[in-house]
């Protein structure tokens, strides 16, 4: 017994290179918007790091000064002993006077 022929099914190489083209689009569609979310994000932490890093660059410039004053003017040092550790020359006399309470309404 013979069987019967089968029907040539050959897909047409025109709609399989058409099949073909819109996967690898959609394939590299995907990756891109991938890629461009991942760029944006990356960005923004480089532009945050950026701004840390002139906070700090000032901040660091401030407190070169800050030590510059310390070692080599000494009147600078007298005022923050003064004022910060409530610090007095010898013979001075310090007047306190008590706060002020807030008026009572």
């Amino acid at each position: 017994m013979k069987l019967p022929a089968l029907p040539d099914r050959m897909p047409n190489p025109r709609r399989m290179g058409t099949i073909a083209m819109v996967v690898l689009a959609g394939g590299l569609a995907l990756f891109g918007v991938k890629e461009s979310v991942r760029t944006w994000q990356m960005r923004r932490a480089l532009d945050t790091v950026d701004r840390e890093l002139t906070t700090l660059r000032a901040r660091q410039s401030e407190l070169s000064r800050t030590v510059d004053r310390l070692r080599n003017d000494p009147l600078y040092v007298e005022q923050i002993a003064r004022e910060q550790m409530g610090m007095v020359r010898e013979g001075e006399t310090v007047l306190k006077f008590p706060s002020q309470a807030p008026p009572a309404r």
